[in-house]
């Protein structure tokens, strides 16, 4: 397949170990009820019910100012769609990639090739499991797999931060550049296709 000029090569090819081939197979087999999702994060099956309405505020607002700052780009914000990544599916609250998302299959057609994605948003629900989960195990997960840009949108950090996440080392599954700003303050995306989108009061807002 012709490469496109949005596609980005993976950055690391590790073999995919037992583990994560039995994760895929019973991942695949899963018959969920309605209202649930599952991810394959660091090694375990997850799953989680939908959000609340505070969540789902919150994901209308980005998506809506996301699609109004993408106009005239190739790309778009996108929901409810598998991200792919070496037998790991991660289910973002919003991720940006090519308006045509059949531009970058993964290659069993299931989902999206996260090396196709430049940017993740994920919108932090309340539970310690929640929280860590957008934290700590999906920020190193989007780290491995060289996700340019991961925001975290967190009501839950003191009286309520935005987490700007770029330059992505998938060795070490850390991001070296960290912009962490209070809600009330905006925040600017650096970097990606959607350089210059602001998150502020506008977005983060109680009521």
């Amino acid at each position: 397949m012709t490469a496109l000029a949005h596609e980005v090569t993976p950055v690391v090819n590790n073999p995919v170990s037992d583990l994560d081939e039995v994760l895929w197979q019973a991942w695949k087999a899963m018959d969920l009820p309605e209202g649930y999702r599952a991810e394959i994060i660091e090694g375990a099956i997850e799953v989680s019910p939908t959000g609340r309405r505070r969540h789902a505020v919150l994901i209308s607002r980005l998506r809506r100012a996301l699609d109004a700052h993408l106009v005239g780009s190739d790309y778009v914000a996108h929901q409810d769609a598998n991200v792919i990544h070496r037998r790991k599916v991660w289910i973002p609250d919003i991720f940006v990639a090519p308006e045509d998302l059949d531009e970058i299959p993964d290659e069993e057609d299931l989902g999206v090739d996260a090396a196709g994605v430049p940017m993740v948003i994920e919108v932090v629900s309340p539970g310690r499991a929640s929280i860590a989960r957008d934290r700590v195990r999906k920020r190193r997960e989007y780290a491995r797999a060289g996700i340019p840009v991961y925001v975290i949108v967190d009501d839950f950090d003191e009286e309520g931060v935005v987490l700007v996440l770029t330059a992505p080392n998938p060795k070490k599954a850390t991001y070296d550049d960290e912009h962490r700003v209070p809600y009330g303050t905006e925040v600017v995306v650096p970097s990606g296709p959607a350089k210059g989108f602001a998150i502020g009061e506008a977005i983060t807002r109680r009521a």
